[in-house]
């Protein structure tokens, strides 16, 4: 199978079934981020801590623009 190369433009490789995936995937990286940015500043943690919120935001952020570009 050979697919030409078209310079700058976005070719959708998923179908809906795993796009259904990626939007779960950032809806639960999202949930998790307000629980956990709940639970810290809730619990008085120190600033430090905070940082903890990149990971489930990044998995959010990934699900989400998967989804929207179909990739």
């Amino acid at each position: 199978m050979v697919e030409d190369y078209i310079g700058g433009v976005r070719i959708a490789n998923i179908g809906p079934g795993e796009r259904r995936k990626r939007r779960v995937f950032g809806l639960a990286g999202l949930v998790i981020s307000v629980a956990l940015a709940l639970a810290l500043l809730l619990g008085h943690a120190a600033q430090p801590w905070r940082l903890a919120l990149f990971v489930p935001l990044f998995a959010a952020a990934l699900g989400y623009f998967q989804d929207r570009d179909r990739t």
